[in-house]
């Protein structure tokens, strides 16, 4: 989607067979997409991304921080690992790719940071207690740098998606009766897609959304506005 607005765009996963088969796939329908290997936990990754990055396009204006994982546990289930574990990923992987951006986007006097967060970043749930803390800290880290770098011209905003149907969590809904629950709960009466996420990631992205940081976009099918 990305690509059809004329972005060149740098892919980074731990998937690396992934990764590259999407570059891939980007390029041959007339795309420009590279892949780098990349776990957003891992300070050196993120410095060597970066500079991949500008290597092959002398700059870079715009990051989506939209690494994750889950784990539904309460507080009395969930153990140290599972914690930091969410933590890491969420809290830590946007910060550090924050960090290492924005000197890049200082030097091209603009850039928009796409954080994505959740809408278990905005209300509680049951479960997935730290699932809920890593996206919570997504969405405040978020408003912080939209404050710190509004003078220079650098917008950070995040997206709060509610239930999507996503590789992650595509085996939740081969339960049938877990996928019909699921469905009740969103007054639009379906789960999401990436498409429905990647139209907001793009116009968070773009000039259209010049006047817009330290927001939080919403689109999850009217869930949280019950």
């Amino acid at each position: 989607m990305f690509c059809r607005e004329g972005a060149r765009v740098v892919l980074g996963d731990i998937n690396t067979e992934g990764g590259e088969r999407t570059a891939e796939q980007i390029r041959a329908a007339g795309g420009d997409a590279i892949f780098v290997k990349l776990d957003v936990t891992q300070e050196q990754d993120w410095i060597d991304a970066v500079a991949a990055t500008v290597a092959a396009y002398g700059t870079l204006n715009v990051l989506v921080n939209n690494a994750g994982s889950g784990a539904r546990y309460t507080v009395e289930e969930t153990t140290e690992e599972a914690w930091d574990s969410q933590i890491d990923v969420h809290g830590k992987g946007t910060f550090l790719g924050t960090k290492h951006a924005i000197p890049e986007m200082l030097k091209a006097g603009s850039g928009s940071i796409v954080n994505i967060s959740s809408i278990y970043g905005l209300v509680g749930s049951p479960t997935s207690t730290a699932y809920h803390a890593g996206k919570g800290a997504i969405r405040l880290l978020t408003k912080s740098t939209a404050i710190q770098y509004a003078v220079d011209n650098i917008r950070a905003n995040s997206i709060h998606p509610g239930y999507c149907r996503t590789p992650l969590t595509s085996r939740s809904y081969e339960n049938e009766r877990h996928f019909t629950w699921i469905n009740e709960q969103i007054p639009m009466g379906r789960v999401g897609n990436a498409d429905d996420i990647a139209y907001g990631i793009v116009f968070l992205a773009s000039d259209e959304s010049s006047f817009m940081t330290g927001s939080e976009l919403v689109i999850d099918g009217g869930t949280t506005a019950q």
